[in-house]
């Protein structure tokens, strides 16, 4: 499957395995991690809905940045394990459901209601392109690919936050996030093609 990524997946090898020995050899783990990545996000959505944005933002991005801590600890405490994986899946999900539903509250508290659910629209496309990966590996095929996965979310939605540009950023989100999930799904469809022709 074609390469289409425009962030990485992880930090480089042995900056995460500084980070999670160091991390690890506190006695935290990776399931403590992911927790707190939720409870920094919860804390982030109720901010936007109290329009204190850039306070929100700067939550937002230091805690969706633990996302690349877990799983660094996991390797490097040998720990990682299929729950703890899904365990740090769902809680991501959360994390950032909870983020958007505190902008379409703060959408529509100001009687903005287009963009209210053009956020709801942003939702659905953030939510569908995890869920075509899930799929994709339910049917054994490997899905990283993907223009606009979790990481472009959350630097876009940051910086929406702090530069006071919500409008804008939600509608990039909103068609960027349903065209990822289209593209996934166009990539699930010929990845199982190939593979009944085999």
């Amino acid at each position: 499957m074609a390469k289409l990524n425009l962030l990485p997946q992880r930090i480089p090898q042995g900056a995460a395995d500084a980070i999670g020995r160091t991390v690890g050899g506190l006695g935290i783990t990776p399931n403590m991690i992911s927790l707190a990545g939720l409870i920094g996000n919860a804390i982030a959505g109720f901010l936007v809905t109290r329009e204190m944005l850039v306070a929100a933002g700067i939550v937002f991005l230091v805690f969706s940045a633990l996302d690349f801590v877990d799983g660094a600890v996991a390797r490097a405490t040998n720990t990682a394990s299929p729950y703890g994986a899904v365990f740090d899946a769902v809680l991501d999900r959360w994390g950032e459901a909870l983020v958007l539903a505190g902008i379409a509250w703060y959408f529509g508290d100001r009687g903005e209601y287009v963009q209210a659910g053009v956020t709801y629209a942003a939702l659905f496309g953030s939510i569908a392109v995890s869920y075509m990966r899930a799929r994709a590996e339910v049917n054994g095929l490997e899905m990283r690919e993907g223009l606009f996965r979790r990481q472009e979310r959350v630097v876009l939605i940051g910086l929406g936050l702090l530069f006071n540009a919500l409008t804008v950023v939600i509608w990039l989100l909103a068609v960027l996030a349903n065209l990822t999930a289209l593209q996934r799904f166009w990539l699930i469809g010929r990845g199982l093609r190939a593979m009944d022709s085999r």
